[in-house]
């Protein structure tokens, strides 16, 4: 009889004949680890190295930025030009020191950037957020397709850093509202151009930058996409829409799809989501939409968000719909989760919804990413994690942390 954790230890072969050595990923989290001027950092490769120890086959850092005009949040790394090759080298060495692959998550905030920390931001159109959030996220200005064509070539030359630096990967964020996400959603895409309006032309920017990637990196580099399986908004990105995405990433030869869902408008990525009993009984948030998915591709999937047990996690990866079990919070409070489940072990601490007692904080997926940022914090400095923390005393403290860092780069590009 199996153990119960023994599909967890198999081994992954990926479509271009690369390996990882197990069935657990570290999914990504903003670390914000970067410097002012966004640089990396050596609180990175400490990070990366502390989870490499925990066991993951694959590690996916944190959003990296393509372009230093438009920044998703204060201190974040910034992959532009060879500038930074030996402290990306570093970083990159610790992340596989342990066999694991590591590859960098690639981004653009489009409009979901704090107001203040950019000189303007940008979107496919010029739609604001909706009331709630327009104090936090100023409105963008629609870019130029000139600008759109210039974009897709920084994904790929910042993919080219990437594999020089020695890194085993890269991932598109494609999901949460970001840049990628907001070009797929007609919410946010009102174009009229080649570049909006209808579905096909929609997901026409996410397939160039994958094309423009792989011209890049060669076909032995893997190149994986963060997806939305919709963005849970009327009128927004579906589910059909979704698949017609992936079957065309499937053709072009994306090695891994990892499915999440939902914007910080619409948080279905989060505890603060709402999610239906029976994907709350199986654990996972997205495993229904990995079934659909399943049906029709055969390009490795990774499922991340609500896994709470080595039972879950091996039954879902019975079930044949998912090839990967993504782990972001769990690990952001126990680095050595993986070798815990790997070993048949429940995970030490519950990963639990973070709220501050603000009603207008705590509809939103902000507090998803502050909290866990601050324990991200703690183990870059080889410091415990305080998995009971408060939520309000980590919003505040945050604020502080943020508005600090949002005055000292405006004021360091003044």
């Amino acid at each position: 009889m199996n153990s119960p954790q023994a599909l967890l230890q198999q081994p992954l072969s990926l479509p271009n004949g690369s390996q990882l050595k197990n069935r657990l990923a570290k999914s990504a989290m903003s670390e914000a680890l970067g410097t002012t001027d966004n640089h990396p950092t050596e609180a990175l490769v400490r990070l990366y190295g502390r989870w490499a120890a925990g066991g993951s086959g694959l590690l996916i850092t944190g959003n990296a930025m393509i372009d230093r005009r438009a920044l998703g949040e204060p201190n974040n790394v910034v992959i532009e030009d060879d500038a930074d090759l030996p402290l990306l080298r570093r970083w990159a060495e610790a992340g596989q020191a342990t066999g694991a692959q590591i590859w960098v998550q690639l981004n653009h905030p489009g409009r979901q950037s704090p107001k203040g920390l950019n000189a303007e931001n940008v979107a496919p159109s010029a739609v604001p957020f909706n009331q709630a959030l327009q104090p936090f996220f100023a409105a963008p200005r629609a870019l130029t397709e000139a600008e759109i064509v210039e974009l897709i070539q920084r994904f790929a030359r910042s993919a080219g850093v990437v594999k020089r630096a020695g890194f085993s990967g890269v991932q598109i964020h494609g999901a949460h509202g970001y840049l990628v996400s907001q070009f797929l959603s007609p919410l946010t895409n009102q174009r009229d151009d080649q570049w909006g309006g209808s579905a096909e032309n929609r997901r026409r920017f996410v397939l160039e930058v994958f094309k423009a990637i792989r011209a890049e990196v060669g076909a032995d580099f893997p190149i994986g996409i963060k997806l939305n399986s919709a963005d849970f908004q009327r009128g927004g990105f579906t589910e059909e829409e979704s698949l017609d995405v992936i079957v065309a990433l499937q053709a072009a030869g994306i090695d891994l799809v990892e499915l999440s869902g939902g914007t910080y408008e619409a948080p279905a990525m989060s505890d603060s989501g709402k999610h239906k009993a029976s994907s709350l009984e199986r654990e996972a948030y997205f495993l229904e939409f990995a079934e659909k998915i399943r049906a029709t591709v055969k390009v490795p999937l990774m499922v991340t968000g609500g896994f709470r047990s080595v039972g879950g996690m091996n039954a879902a990866l019975e079930s044949g719909a998912l090839d990967l079990v993504g782990i972001a919070r769990g690990m952001a409070i126990e680095p050595d989760l993986p070798l815990r489940l790997l070993a048949g072990k429940e995970p030490e601490h519950a990963v639990r919804p973070i709220r501050t007692g603000i009603k207008a904080i705590d509809r939103m997926a902000l507090m998803e990413v502050v909290w866990y940022s601050r324990q991200l914090r703690r183990l870059a400095k080889g410091q415990a994690t305080k998995p009971n923390e408060s939520g309000l005393w980590s919003f505040c403290a945050n604020l502080v942390h943020n508005g600090l860092g949002t005055w000292k780069t405006r004021r360091l590009r003044a």
